[in-house]
């Protein structure tokens, strides 16, 4: 080989080799980021969750788990998420519950069943020892009160819940960049402070938060439980979007905007167990709506629970749950107890 052509290789050579160093070294520095990053945001997440942590007393039906909690690594679980209509970040406060869904986890099938409970619902409330409407379960004695309530009514025990207000909601859909969702009709909403100042418009829109928190509480136009429904629907859209590779980025945001708006008493160890159900992409989430009918008989309004429809939302939540052995007439969409729909009004009492 002339050393003209050696000098030449050699130095292709080194360009490689500078090139070969160049990629290790951006690579490294990648994946540094990335690792600063996760740790960054792990950080951030277990404070916000520290931080939010509120235990609950042990309710009757929560005994029936014996004397410790839970793990949803291995025993199926329950969780009540409480929406409350409270000021700002001062979640001491003892407003009404503006909405109750429950969500179920199967841990062997890896699935969700996501129960909306309509707020004028008429339910005993063993805290006063009386009916009244479920939402006022929450202004009667916190937290507490709205578990025992919803545990009475459901006869399952709630492991965890998750209660935030509407500035954690707002604030979380506008962290994520909005969410998509199917806007059913036009129309000119009340925004978080009770003023007409969010049009909707009919159509698939991806919402900001103020329009989908104005989605998520209008029940003007047509019932208590068409609007438990939206917010099945909005709930969902807000998980998908959370799921989304391209909301990686926003994961900083989203745990800065629950901030102080949040109460669970659910640990950081707890929470990170439940991404078990989404290793295999999202699972199937099963919406669940209880029947009813209007009632004025009493005065004021109320939305009456149809009594079979409850004992059969009873069974499958407990079948989920593996309280009772499954029941396959209850386990497929086609049962009655998802998307019923029903007629309602707006007549409510305020409690002062």
């Amino acid at each position: 080989m002339k050393r003209k052509e050696f000098k030449k290789m050699k130095k292709a050579t080194s360009k490689t080799r500078i090139a070969v160093k160049i990629g290790l070294l951006v690579s490294l520095t990648a994946l540094l980021v990335i690792a600063s990053y996760a740790l960054s945001l792990r950080q951030k997440a277990e404070q916000a969750v520290e931080n939010a942590y509120e235990a609950v007393p042990t309710t009757s039906k929560s005994e029936l788990r014996g004397n410790s909690k839970v793990k949803p690594s291995r025993d199926n679980v329950s969780i009540l998420l409480i929406g409350v209509d409270e000021n700002d970040t001062r979640m001491e406060a003892r407003g009404r519950s503006d909405a109750l869904l429950v969500a179920t986890f199967n841990v062997e099938e890896k699935s969700v069943k996501l129960l909306s409970i309509p707020r004028d619902s008429y339910v005993y409330i063993p805290k006063v020892g009386y009916k009244d409407r479920i939402n006022h379960a929450h202004a009667f004695g916190g937290t507490h009160a709205a578990i025992e309530t919803v545990e009475e009514l459901l006869d399952i025990p709630i492991d965890y819940y998750v209660k935030m207000n509407f500035n954690a909601f707002i604030e979380v859909v506008d962290a994520l960049g909005g969410i998509e969702v199917e806007v059913p009709y036009n129309r000119l909403e009340k925004d978080e402070n009770d003023k007409n100042t969010i049009q909707l418009k009919k159509g698939l829109h991806v919402l900001d938060g103020r329009h989908a928190l104005a989605l998520a509480r209008t029940r003007k136009l047509d019932s208590d439980l068409e609007r438990g429904k939206r917010q099945q629907m909005i709930l969902q859209a807000i998980i998908k979007e959370t799921a989304s590779v391209k909301s990686i980025g926003k994961y900083g945001d989203v745990i800065e905007a629950v901030g102080d708006n949040m109460k669970t008493d659910m640990t950081f160890g707890v929470m990170t167990s439940f991404w078990e159900y989404a290793k295999g992409g999202m699972p199937k989430i099963d919406t669940i709506n209880l029947k009813g009918y209007d009632d004025y008989s009493k005065g004021p309004y109320y939305y009456q629970l149809d009594q079979t429809d409850l004992e059969n939302v009873k069974q499958l939540l407990k079948a989920h749950l593996g309280l009772i052995p499954d029941s396959s007439n209850l386990t497929d969409g086609s049962s009655d107890i998802y998307g019923a729909t029903d007629e309602s009004a707006d007549g409510s009492e305020d409690i002062k």
